[in-house]
């Protein structure tokens, strides 16, 4: 096993944050709940205890036993984490007289201290508490002080156990990488040699310990992670491993026959199969979202029983499952509560018998575009912007029709086309367009018009988590919206979706 930095959950909305920082210096780490901690083996290097939206001083709080760490391991608090230790050692947590969020400035820094090395005075950190440490234990020292908070971070005599009442992952702290960087390579030792390319040549060899001579199915969908986990099981097993894409009638114009052709210049075992009628026709007359989403993922289901079962001896799932999917996922009292289910974490029905192999199930999305890289699969497969699962039926407001699906995958060809030719699709995490259930008065020529609106949507983002409307230019956006009208019949309206995530989500539906 890799040397590794465990982090545990107590419900932060920035915990995923914190593993990415972690990750960023090529060292592994792992989220796991407060109350669901892992056994504690010699690879794990350093605990981190994130922060939390509860109280220390709330009944039923979450809680650690801390001498499963302290004394044994690098021990570092964040706000709630640094809160919890102090409290459970004597000392005093109470509500802050001001409430501290947002921006604040180091005004004291102990530079002695290992874990401040390298701050600038008055250095820039993030605030986002309602509690305060107002009296700590005997053994703990204040190593930073705000002009507001006295304890912004202390240190315990004689142990590497430390508490910080700011967020260092978020990028506001400015110092924030330093500290985490302190914490992780010099305070735990942590090598620094966890790069995707030993990812690759340790994952495929687990995957051969793993699979052996058993053949493996997987559902290609186009997109990055289920590409790259088909190139990693591929090295592992070969031929065994059978792929299938689905055309499901959503995809995007000419999609199905061109992303068939790039798998096979990658030398994949792919067999394409054309349902489009089939999902049609389970799609008729229903508009609400979720019931579109269930009967998608119910003829998927279907079509590829169907299939697997024309090989013989499958025994392995293949899925792209990531690690935001896995945590996402994990919905126990306190740590970061569910907020949609996935359709490729456990949803797998139990007639299907077969076992499950996820193989990025540990990593990040620009993860998985690093070890898509270091084994050479085309650019245009690693740097494909996010595609939503149920393709464009949750961008066709209302009901499904192969006359509303073509309309928009025109309108969506010139959008796309447009960022390329532009030089701004690298630029964007995700851009799409959305087929209204409205009609507008227009002209055309001498003639009123009554037809469609398309918005188009472009956001950017880091990991989809949050994530901000693109400020594409105007002259640009005027160009597509006269180029969808010209060359789309039907549509005579465009609008640009200005909404960042939150509170709007990226897709519509």
């Amino acid at each position: 096993m890799a040397e590794q930095i465990l982090i545990l959950d107590f419900g932060s909305q920035y915990t995923q944050l914190i593993a990415r920082r972690v990750r960023e210096l090529n060292v592994y780490c792992e989220i796991h709940p407060y109350n669901k901690i892992p056994e504690i083996t010699s690879d794990i290097k350093g605990v981190i205890l994130s922060g939390s939206p509860c109280s220390v001083r709330d009944e039923g709080s979450p809680d650690v036993d801390l001498s499963l760490f302290r004394k044994k391991l690098p021990l570092l608090g964040v706000c709630y984490g640094a809160q919890l230790m102090a409290q459970k050692n004597g000392g005093n947590v109470t509500p802050s007289t001001i409430r501290e969020y947002g921006r604040a400035k180091l005004s004291e820094i102990n530079h002695d201290t290992d874990l401040m090395n390298g701050f600038t005075p008055n250095s820039q950190v993030w605030m986002s508490h309602g509690d305060t440490i107002s009296a700590l234990p005997e053994d703990f020292e204040i190593i930073a002080s705000t002009p507001s908070v006295k304890v912004a971070a202390y240190k315990v005599k004689n142990e590497m156990t430390y508490g910080i009442q700011f967020h260092p992952e978020v990028t506001h702290s400015l110092d924030g990488k330093a500290l985490i960087k302190n914490f992780v390579v010099d305070i735990c030792g942590c090598k620094q040699d966890w790069t995707s390319s030993l990812f690759v040549e340790t994952t495929v060899e687990q995957l051969k310990a793993q699979l052996g001579n058993d053949k493996v199915v997987l559902g290609l969908s186009g997109g990055v992670d289920s590409s790259v986990a088909a190139m990693l099981i591929h090295k592992a097993i070969g031929k065994n491993l059978y792929c299938i894409f689905v055309d499901n009638g959503l995809l995007r114009k000419n999609e199905f026959e061109e992303v068939l052709a790039s798998y096979k210049d990658m030398g994949l075992n792919v067999k394409g199969v054309d349902a489009k009628q089939k999902f049609y026709d389970a799609l008729a007359n229903i508009s609400d979202p979720e019931g579109k989403r269930k009967a998608i993922g119910r003829v998927f289901i279907e079509v590829f029983d169907d299939e697997s079962h024309q090989i013989e001896d499958v025994k392995w799932l293949g899925q792209g499952t990531i690690y935001p999917d896995v945590i996402e996922s994990v919905s126990v009292k306190g740590p970061s509560a569910t907020i949609k289910s996935h359709h490729n974490v456990g949803g797998l029905p139990d007639y299907m018998k077969l076992k499950i192999v996820e193989p990025l199930n540990t990593l990040f999305k620009d993860e998985v575009r690093e070890v898509g890289r270091t084994m050479g699969i085309p650019e245009t497969i690693i740097g494909r912007h996010p595609f939503p699962g149920p393709g464009l039926a949750i961008r066709i407001l209302g009901d499904i029709t192969p006359d509303k699906v073509q309309i928009l995958q025109e309108v969506d060809h010139i959008w796309i086309k447009g960022l390329k030719d532009a030089g701004l699709y690298d630029q964007v995490w995700q851009a799409g367009a959305i087929l209204l259930p409205v009609q507008s008065v227009g002209v055309m020529g001498d003639e009123r018009t009554y037809e469609r609106v398309i918005a188009l949507r472009a956001v950017t983002s880091v990991d989809g988590m949050t994530a901000d409307w693109s400020h594409l230019p105007y002259e640009f956006l005027g160009e597509v919206s006269n180029d969808i009208i010209n060359k789309v019949k039907g549509v005579n309206r465009v609008v640009y979706d200005i909404s960042s995530k939150p509170p709007a989500t990226i897709e519509w539906e």
